[in-house]
C-alpha cells in the first residue's frame, strides 16, 4: 500500500566528486553530519550552517562505509579494505585500530550500551567489539558465509545484526549469547537494520524488496515494496514514527510506519544511487547518493 500523505521539500547539495562513493551517513549532537567517501578515504563533514570538509584518511584506498556516532564524543567508522576501525573527532583528527584478523572486512558499526562500538566482520562470520580507547574482543557466529553487514542497538540491551547471506537477522548480547532469527523468504538478502520508536527492529530485504519488523521476542513480518526489484540498502529510525530508507535500484527514499505503510519519494537526478540515510534532530532526512551528493528531505 502506498501513499504519499508527507509533503517534504526535496533538495540535493553537491559534496564531491562522482566517484567519491558516498556512502554512509550518520547525524552527530551537535547537529552535523557525517559521511563516508568509500572509494577516495575521506570522511565529509557538514555542519548546520552548510559549510562542508572533506578529511582525506592516511589511506586513500582503505574503504570507509560505515560511520556512528561513539559515546566519547567522536565518530567511528569501519575500513573494510584495510580490516581497521577508524575513528575521528569533531575537530577532523582521525586514528584506526588494526583488526586482528586479516580478511575480516569490517562493514556494520553501531554504539552499544555497554560503552563500547560493535561492528561486523563481513568475511568471519564475527562480531567485533571496540573499546573507545582500542582495546577490540570478537565473537564467532554459528553461521558459515552468513555476511553479517549492518548492525544496531536494540531496544532490550542486545546488539542486532543482518545475516545477509544467510537470510537472517542475528541477536548478540553485551555478554556475547548469540540467537538467529531465520527469515520467511528466501533470497531476502537483508541489510540495513535500526531500532524502531515502536520497540521492534526494522529491516530491509535488498533481495526480495521488502521491509522487515522483528520483534525481541522473535516475530517476524514483512512487508513487500511496490517495486520488489526497487533494491532497498539502508534504514534508519524515524523520530516521529516508522522508518525512512533508501532504495537504491528505485532511485527514491521511502517512509514506513509502524503499520507497514509505505510512501515513496523520488529522487530528483536519475541513477543516482542512494546508500546511507540518517535522520538530524532538525526533522530532515539525508540520504547519501553515490553520485557524490546528499539529498535533503525537509519536513
Amino acid at each position: 500500500m502506498t501513499h504519499h500523505a508527507h509533503v517534504h521539500t526535496l533538495s540535493e547539495r553537491p559534496l564531491a566528486a562522482p566517484g567519491a562513493g558516498l556512502y554512509g551517513v550518520t547525524g552527530a549532537d551537535d547537529g552535523s553530519l557525517w559521511a563516508t567517501l568509500v572509494h577516495h578515504g575521506q570522511i565529509a563533514r557538514l555542519t548546520p550552517d552548510g559549510a562542508a570538509t572533506l578529511y582525506p584518511l592516511d589511506s586513500a584506498t582503505c574503504g570507509p562505509s560505515l560511520i556512528t556516532p561513539g559515546p566519547d564524543g567522536a565518530l567511528w567508522f569501519t575500513r573494510t579494505q584495510d580490516d581497521r576501525i577508524g575513528r575521528i573527532t569533531a575537530e577532523g583528527e582521525a586514528g584506526s585500530f588494526a583488526l586482528p584478523v586479516p580478511g575480516a572486512r569490517p562493514f556494520g558499526i553501531a554504539a552499544g550500551p555497554d560503552g563500547a562500538l560493535w561492528f561486523t566482520e563481513m568475511n568471519t562470520d564475527r562480531i567485533g567489539r571496540i573499546t573507545p580507547d582500542g582495546e577490540i574482543t570478537g565473537f564467532s557466529l554459528p553461521t558459515r558465509g552468513g555476511f553479517p553487514s549492518f548492525v544496531t542497538a536494540g531496544p532490550d540491551g542486545a546488539l542486532y545484526f543482518t545475516l545477509n547471506q544467510a537470510d537472517a537477522v542475528g541477536r548478540i548480547t553485551v555478554g556475547g549469547h548469540v540467537t538467529v532469527h531465520a527469515l520467511p523468504t528466501r533470497g531476502a538478502a537483508p541489510v540495513g537494520i535500526t531500532a524502531g520508536a515502536d520497540g521492534a527492529l526494522w529491516f530491509v530485504e535488498i533481495g526480495a524488496g521488502q521491509v522487515g519488523r522483528l520483534t525481541p521476542d522473535g516475530d517476524v513480518r514483512e512487508f513487500p515494496l511496490p517495486r520488489r526489484d526497487s533494491r532497498p540498502h539502508a534504514i534508519t529510525a524515524d523520530p516521529a514514527g516508522g522508518c525512512w530508507f533508501t532504495e537504491w535500484g528505485a532511485n527514491r527514499i521511502g517512509h514506513v510506519t509502524a503499520e507497514g505503510e509505505i510512501d515513496l519519494v523520488d529522487l530528483p537526478t536519475p541513477r543516482s544511487e542512494p546508500h546511507g540515510i540518517a535522520v538530524t534532530a532538525d526533522g530532515a532526512v539525508w540520504a547519501a547518493l553515490e553520485n557524490g551528493s546528499l539529498a535533503r528531505l525537509a519536513p
